[in-house]
């Protein structure tokens, strides 16, 4: 496995990021949008991880980083249920990793896009027991959540910022609004914020996350 990346900030960390890339980029995607946010945020350390290079059947077989293989498109995206577990518990690693080293987990938030933004999820809300500061899904779906979610007082309790853009033709409005209304209808502090953007990130985004992320933190 890869070394996440690590950014530290301007002064000394008691607060961390840890951010998920999309399929086919790499740790280094994030980089530039941290050290934005890190000039607001001078004692938040960014933990970019690294997801594994494989075949995605989508793609045609062709190996690139991916946290899971997506194996159909519709009519609902079939995933590798086995990686996604995989990646759901490097994220867990990487939390308690912070946590040992004395950032307290109310002050840890995770952040993912697209695909990262998937893993995120499912890690938030249905692997990590303990407490978290928040989640950040950008662009994003949540392709375990259904029906039957159960979540626990400390899961429900997360706040969650989602933000999409509306001319996303790769996950549509429609998939991450879904996320959003189920976390919703359990009880979870959610905000959506749409975008005249594609799958991308764009500069009124990141201003947003640096309000939500400060207002959290201090």
């Amino acid at each position: 496995m890869t070394d996440p990346l690590i950014i530290e900030p301007a002064q000394t960390a008691d607060s961390c990021v840890i951010w998920l890339h999309g399929l086919g980029a790499d740790r280094y995607d994030f980089q530039p949008v941290a050290e934005m946010l890190q000039q607001r945020l001078l004692h938040t350390r960014f933990v970019l991880p690294q997801a594994p290079t494989r075949a995605v059947t989508i793609n045609g077989g062709w190996a690139m980083p991916s946290w899971y293989d997506i194996q159909a498109m519709s009519p609902a995206r079939a995933i590798d249920q086995a990686q996604l577990e995989q990646s759901a518990q490097t994220v867990i690693e990487l939390i308690e990793q912070q946590r040992d080293s004395g950032i307290d987990p109310r002050r840890i938030f995770l952040a993912g896009f697209s695909q990262g933004g998937a893993v995120v999820y499912h890690t938030a809300f249905l692997r990590w027991a303990g407490p978290l500061g928040g989640v950040l899904a950008l662009s994003t779906y949540a392709p375990t959540f259904g029906d039957d979610l159960k979540l626990s007082p400390l899961q429900a309790g997360l706040p969650v910022l989602c933000l999409h853009g509306s001319r996303d033709d790769v996950v549509p409005p429609a998939m991450g609004r879904a996320a959003h209304d189920c976390l919703q209808q359990n009880q979870v502090q959610t905000q959506w914020k749409e975008y005249p953007m594609a799958h991308e990130v764009q500069p009124t985004e990141i201003q947003d996350i640096g309000d939500w992320l400060a207002s959290r933190l201090g």
